[in-house]
C-alpha cells in the first residue's frame, strides 16, 4: 500500500468555515477595541473640558486627577517630559516652578508634532499654538513671576493649565506641583519650603486626587524625607502611587535575587497591598529629535530588564514585579487607572453639573433682575419703602419687648454696653454701679429700662462735694455787702446749684449716650428678624439683599435719627436741669415757709410739693405731708418780739442819729457770737429794730422781726436764734444746708422730670416717628438722587459684565453637562 511519504508532514488546516470565524471573531474584537477607545477619548476630552471650566471660574468640582508630588530634583519633571513624548526642559528653568502645572495630555493621531496651548489667566480659553517646545519653560517661567510679583508672595497655588495634543501622548492629566526643598533658594523668603509643603498638601487633600509620588532610589524607606508628608495626607497610601525614579542607579548594588525582591517588595515600610513603581529615565541631556528621546525611553527599560533577569544571580520575582517596573508599565497603569477613575466618577460628575447648571441659572436670573430693577424706578420705590417699613416695625416689636433673635447671642451685658459704646463708666463716680441684671444678654426696651436704672443709681451716688472756706466767704461776704439778710441761706442754695450743674449734667449728658448706643444697636438685630422671619415663614418679601449702596443709606438714616433724638434729649434734660437750678427756683427755700408768707409763695410750694422728696429713710413722707399742710400753719410766735408801739417809736426817733451796721460776719465766725455783737451794737434793743427795718425794707418779704428771723432760721442776720443758739460756724451751716439742697434738686431732677422726658424723647419717636423719617430722608427727593443708592457711577457695566460671566458658565457647564449626559449613555 503505498502511502505519500510526505503525509507526516502534514499539519492540520483551517477549513473554509473556520477561516470565516476567526476572521468575524478578529474584526468584532477589533470594533469592540475601537468603540472602547472613542468612549474613553470622549470621556477624557468632557473631563478636560470640565476642568479647564473649573480652573476658570473657580468651580470645586471633584474631577478625578493625578498630581504628581516629590521632592525637587526626584525626576517628576522627567517623567512628565517622558509622558509627553517630548522635552521641554522644565526641569532647566532656574527659578524652578512655584506654580502648580496642569498638564492636559490629549492622544491625537493627526498631530504627528505636539501641539502645545497655555489656558489663558482667568478665562477657559486656550491662547495660539506654542511652535517651539523650548519656548514652553519660558512662558511658564514668564507667567509664574508675573502673578508672584503681583500677589506679592513666593508660590502660588493658581495653576497655569497648557494642553498638549500629540500622537504620541496617552490620554492623560497630571497636575505638576512645586517640589519638597529644605531651604529656600537665593533671594526667596525663608518661608518659602513650608509654603510649599503647605500648598501641595492642600492641592494633594482632597479625596477624588490620585497621588503620584517620586522618590529617588538612593533614598532608603527609612530614611525619606518626604514619606511622611504623604502618610499625613493618606495614612493608608489607598489612593498613593508610589515611584522610585532613577532605578538604574540602585540595579549595580544588587547581586542576588534575594536582595533585588527585598528592595522592591519594600516589605515593613509601605504595607502589604502597596507595590510601587521603579522606573528609569534616559540621562542624555543632548538635544535629540523627538522619536530618538522616545526610542531612549523604551531602550532604558529594556536594559533594565535584562539587568534583572540576565545581571543578577537568580533573576527576580518577574511574575509578582514585571508589571511594575519600567516608564511603559508605569504609563499604561496611570492611563487605565485614571480612565477608570473617571467611568466610576461620571455618574457623580453629571449629578454636580446638573446642580451647578441650575444654580447657574438662578443667579442668571437673578442678575437679569437686578438689572431691570434699575429701569422700573417705580417698583424699585415701592420696595424699598416697604422694606424700610419692616425694619421700623421690627425695631418697635423690639422695644415693646421681644426674645427673638436669641438674646444669648444679640444681647449686650451692662460692662459690653459701657465698652462698646466708647462711653466707659459714668462722669464723676467712683463708687462701682451695679444695677440689676447687669451681667443678662439684654436688648431693645429691656436694655434701655436697665440703662435707667443704672442712671439713678448712678445719680443718688453722688454727694454734694466739699466746698473750700473761700467759696463760701466769697458767697457770703458778697450778700452781707448787699445788705441781705439771708446770706447763710443764699450762700447754700448757691452752692447746691452749682455742684447740681456741674456734677448731674456729665450724668445726663452719659444717660443720653447710652440709651441711643442701645437703640442705635436695634438696627442689626431689626434686620436679622427680619431675615429669620422670611426665612421661617417662606415669604418672598422685597429681597434687597444685594444694592449695597441702599443698605448703607438706610443704616446712615437709621443712625442719623438716633443721634438727633440724643440731640433733642440733651438740651431737654438740660432745660430741666437750668429750670430746678435757677436762682428763682423756690425748690432751696422750701422749709423756710413754716412762718407766714405770702400766698403766691404758699400756693407755689404746695404746688411744687411732691417733687421735693426726702432722701432718708423714712422722712419723704412726713416732710410730704408737712408741705401739703403748710398754708395752714400759722406764723410762729418769737419771745423777743418787741412790743408795736415801742418798736415804731424808737425807729421813727434814732433812724437818722443812732443806727449803727453790725461787723461784716466771717465764714469761721460762730452764730452766737454774730448775735451777741449785733446785740451789742443795737443797745437795749431800740436799735435792733431799727436793724430791722432795714433788712425789711431790704428784702421786701416781712415787716417785723418775726418774718426776719424766720427768714434766717430762727436767727438774726447769721446766727441760730435766740432760743437754741448752738456753737459752730457759719460755714459748716452752710455746708450741711448745701447738701441737703443738693439731695432736693437731684431728686427732682431725677424722679420728676428726666424718667419721664427721656422714655418721651427716646421711646415714642422711635414707635411713632422712625419710619416717617426714614420715608423723608430716603424716598422723598428725586427720582435721580434715589437712583444713586441703588446705581452707582458704572455699576450698570458692572452689573451687565457680570451677567455676561454668567451666560458664559452657564454656556460652558451647559456644554460640559450635554458631554456628560452622551458619556453617560455609552456607558
Amino acid at each position: 500500500m503505498a502511502t505519500n511519504p510526505n503525509s507526516f508532514m502534514a499539519t492540520p488546516t483551517k477549513t473554509p468555515s473556520d477561516k470565516s470565524a476567526s476572521a468575524s471573531a478578529s474584526s468584532m474584537s477589533r470594533k469592540q477595541s475601537q468603540s472602547q477607545a472613542q468612549h474613553n477619548s470622549a470621556r477624557f476630552e468632557a473631563y478636560n473640558r470640565l476642568q479647564a471650566a473649573a480652573v476658570a471660574f473657580g468651580e470645586k468640582v471633584p474631577i478625578p486627577e493625578i498630581v504628581a508630588l516629590g521632592g525637587q530634583s526626584d525626576g517628576k519633571s522627567s517623567l512628565l517630559e517622558a509622558l509627553l513624548g517630548f522635552r521641554f526642559n522644565v526641569r532647566e528653568v532656574e527659578m524652578g516652578t512655584r506654580r502648580p502645572l496642569i498638564l492636559q495630555m490629549v492622544h491625537d493621531p493627526s498631530a504627528p508634532d505636539p501641539r502645545c496651548r497655555f489656558q489663558e489667566e482667568d478665562s477657559d480659553e486656550y491662547g495660539s499654538p506654542v511652535v517651539l517646545a523650548s519656548a514652553i519653560a519660558d512662558i511658564i517661567k514668564s507667567r509664574t513671576e508675573a502673578l508672584l510679583k503681583k500677589t506679592k508672595t513666593a508660590v502660588s497655588s493658581k495653576p497655569i493649565v497648557m494642553r498638549a495634543e500629540y500622537a504620541h501622548c496617552p490620554n492623560l492629566t497630571i497636575i505638576d506641583t512645586p517640589g519638597f526643598v529644605l531651604k529656600a533658594k537665593k533671594g526667596e523668603p525663608e518661608t518659602t519650603p513650608e509654603e510649599i509643603l503647605d500648598m501641595v498638601k492642600s492641592l494633594a487633600s482632597p479625596p477624588h486626587r490620585i497621588l503620584l509620588f517620586l522618590q529617588q532610589s538612593s533614598v532608603e524607606w527609612c530614611s525619606s524625607l518626604w514619606l511622611d508628608s504623604i502618610r499625613e495626607i493618606d495614612p493608608t497610601f489607598r489612593r498613593t502611587i508610589i515611584v522610585v525614579s532613577k532605578f538604574d542607579n540602585r540595579l549595580k548594588e544588587f547581586s542576588d535575587r534575594w536582595e533585588v525582591d527585598r528592595y522592591l517588595s519594600a516589605s515593613g515600610y509601605l504595607g502589604d497591598n502597596t507595590h510601587p513603581f521603579f522606573v528609569a529615565l534616559p540621562k542624555d541631556k543632548s538635544t535629540i529629535s523627538n522619536d530618538e528621546f522616545r526610542r531612549q525611553i523604551s531602550q532604558v527599560d529594556l536594559e533594565v530588564l535584562r539587568h534583572l533577569r540576565d545581571g543578577i544571580k537568580g533573576g527576580f520575582d518577574e511574575e509578582k514585579f514585571r508589571p511594575h517596573i519600567g516608564f511603559g508599565c508605569l504609563r499604561d497603569y496611570l492611563e487605565s487607572e485614571l480612565h477608570k477613575r473617571y467611568k466610576d466618577a461620571a455618574p457623580a460628575t453629571l449629578a454636580l453639573l446638573e446642580q451647578r447648571c441650575s444654580e447657574v441659572t438662578t443667579e442668571l436670573g437673578k442678575m437679569e433682575s437686578k438689572i431691570q430693577a434699575t429701569s422700573d424706578i417705580a417698583h424699585l420705590r415701592r420696595s424699598a419703602m416697604l422694606y424700610a417699613a419692616s425694619i421700623s416695625n421690627h425695631v418697635g416689636a423690639l422695644i415693646d419687648g421681644a426674645a427673638d433673635p436669641a438674646p444669648e447671642q444679640w444681647g449686650k451685658t451692662t460692662m459690653e454696653e459701657q465698652s462698646q459704646s466708647g462711653l466707659g463708666g459714668w462722669p464723676g463716680v467712683t463708687a462701682a454701679i451695679k444695677p440689676p441684671n447687669a451681667t443678662l444678654r439684654l436688648y431693645g426696651g429691656a436694655a434701655f429700662e436697665r440703662v435707667m436704672h443704672e442712671f439713678r443709681c448712678a445719680a443718688y451716688s453722688i454727694e454734694c462735694p466739699p466746698v473750700s472756706r473761700e467759696k463760701v466767704a466769697n458767697i457770703l461776704l458778697a450778700h452781707a455787702g448787699r445788705g441781705g439778710g439771708r446770706g447763710v441761706t443764699e450762700a447754700a442754695a448757691e452752692i447746691a446749684r452749682a455742684a447740681a450743674r456741674s456734677w448731674l449734667a456729665p450724668l445726663l449728658d452719659t444717660a443720653c449716650d447710652r440709651l441711643a448706643f442701645v437703640l442705635g444697636n436695634l438696627y442689626d438685630l431689626a434686620l436679622e428678624r427680619n431675615h429669620s422671619r422670611d426665612s421661617e415663614y417662606g415669604r418672598k418679601s422685597e429681597k434687597m439683599d444685594g444694592y449695597v449702596g441702599f443698605h448703607a443709606a438706610l443704616r446712615h438714616a437709621y443712625n442719623r435719627f438716633m443721634k438727633d433724638l440724643a440731640k433733642q434729649c440733651k438740651q431737654l434734660v438740660r432745660h430741666h436741669l437750668d429750670s430746678v437750678t435757677s436762682p428763682y427756683s423756690q425748690v432751696c427755700y422750701e422749709n423756710e415757709f413754716q412762718g407766714g408768707f405770702d400766698s403766691s409763695a404758699t400756693s407755689f410750694y404746695k404746688s411744687a410739693g411732691p417733687f421735693c422728696v426726702e432722701l432718708t429713710d423714712g422722712g419723704s413722707a412726713a416732710h410730704d405731708e408737712i408741705m401739703r399742710d403748710q398754708e395752714n400753719i400759722p406764723p410762729q410766735k418769737n419771745g423777743q418780739q418787741t412790743t408795736p408801739g415801742k418798736g415804731t417809736e424808737a425807729r421813727e426817733a434814732l433812724r437818722d442819729s443812732q443806727m449803727t451796721v453790725p461787723e461784716t460776719p466771717s465764714p469761721d465766725q460762730p452764730c452766737d457770737a454774730i448775735l451777741a455783737g449785733a446785740k451789742k451794737d443795737f443797745g437795749n434793743g431800740i436799735d435792733f429794730g431799727g436793724v430791722r427795718k432795714r433788712i425789711s425794707r431790704l428784702t421786701g418779704n416781712s415787716r417785723n422781726a418775726d418774718h426776719m428771723r424766720v427768714q434766717n432760721g430762727g436767727g438774726l442776720l447769721f446766727g441760730t436764734g435766740d432760743g437754741g443758739l448752738r456753737s459752730g460756724s457759719a460755714y459748716s451751716e452752710i455746708c450741711s444746708t448745701a447738701a441737703h439742697h443738693f439731695a432736693r434738686i437731684r431728686e427732682v431732677l431725677v424722679e420728676r422730670s428726666v424718667a419721664s422726658t427721656l422714655n418721651s424723647g427716646f421711646l415714642t419717636p422711635c414707635r411713632d416717628r422712625l419710619v416717617l423719617a426714614l420715608g423723608l430722608d430716603l424716598f422723598a427727593v428725586n427720582d435721580e438722587r434715589f437712583m444713586d443708592m441703588f446705581v452707582a457711577p458704572g455699576a450698570i457695566d458692572v452689573l451687565q459684565n457680570e451677567r455676561q460671566s454668567l451666560q458664559k458658565r452657564q454656556k460652558i457647564l451647559q456644554s460640559c453637562l450635554n458631554e456628560f449626559k452622551s458619556v453617560a449613555r455609552a456607558l
